[in-house]
C-alpha cells in the first residue's frame, strides 16, 4: 500500500532573518501538530515531498504559526519552501471519537438520502463555530449546504466513502 500523507499547514511566507516561517494551519489540532520536536514533511504535494524538517520553535501570532525548524539557520534557507505546504503521515494522525472524521474521510464520499437518492459529492467543509456545514456538489444544481448534525446526517461510511442523510423539511430549495 502507498503511504499516505495529509497537509496540516501552508507555509505563506518567510519570518525575519533567522530562518523562520509564517505558517497558515489546515488542521484542527494545531498545538499538536506544530509542537516542538514534531516532523513534518514539505512539498507541494503529496508525491512532491522534498524533505522532513524537525521543528525547533513554535510560536503563534494571530491566526498563524510562527516555526523554525533544526535544518535552518538563515532566511535564505526557507526561501524556497514559501507556497509550499507541510504534511504528516498516516502514522502521526490519533484516532478521533466517535461520529467525528477527518476532513480527507469526508470530502470525496458520495451522499444519499434515506431513500438511496443520490445527492451528489462532497466538496468542502465550512466551518461555523456551531457545526461543520458539509458541500455537496450535485450535477446540473446549485451546491447543497448540509449541516453536520444528528438530525440530518444519519451514516458515515467511511470506508465505503458513502454518507447518508435525512433531507428534512427546507434543506434542499
Amino acid at each position: 500500500m502507498v503511504e499516505q500523507f495529509y497537509v496540516i499547514g501552508k507555509i505563506i511566507n518567510t519570518h525575519g532573518i533567522k530562518g523562520e516561517i509564517k505558517v497558515d494551519a489546515y488542521t484542527d489540532f494545531p498545538e499538536e501538530r506544530f509542537s516542538v520536536g514534531n516532523q513534518l514533511l514539505v512539498g507541494a504535494k503529496q508525491d512532491t515531498l522534498i524533505r522532513e524538517l524537525t521543528i525547533e520553535t513554535v510560536r503563534q501570532q494571530k491566526q498563524f504559526y510562527i516555526l523554525k525548524f533544526k535544518e535552518f539557520s538563515s532566511i535564505n534557507d526557507v526561501l524556497p519552501f514559501v507556497n509550499l505546504n507541510l504534511w504528516i503521515n498516516r502514522a502521526q494522525q490519533h484516532e478521533l471519537d466517535e461520529n467525528v472524521f477527518y476532513y480527507h474521510q469526508i470530502i470525496g464520499c458520495m451522499v444519499e438520502t434515506t431513500e438511496e437518492e443520490p445527492l451528489g459529492i462532497v466538496t468542502n467543509i465550512l466551518e461555523t463555530g456551531a457545526n461543520d456545514v458539509w458541500v455537496i456538489e450535485r450535477e446540473g444544481k446549485p451546491n447543497l449546504l448540509i449541516p453536520y448534525i444528528a438530525e440530518v446526517v444519519k451514516k458515515v461510511d467511511v470506508e465505503a466513502r458513502l454518507i447518508t442523510i435525512d433531507l428534512i423539511p427546507g434543506l434542499i430549495e
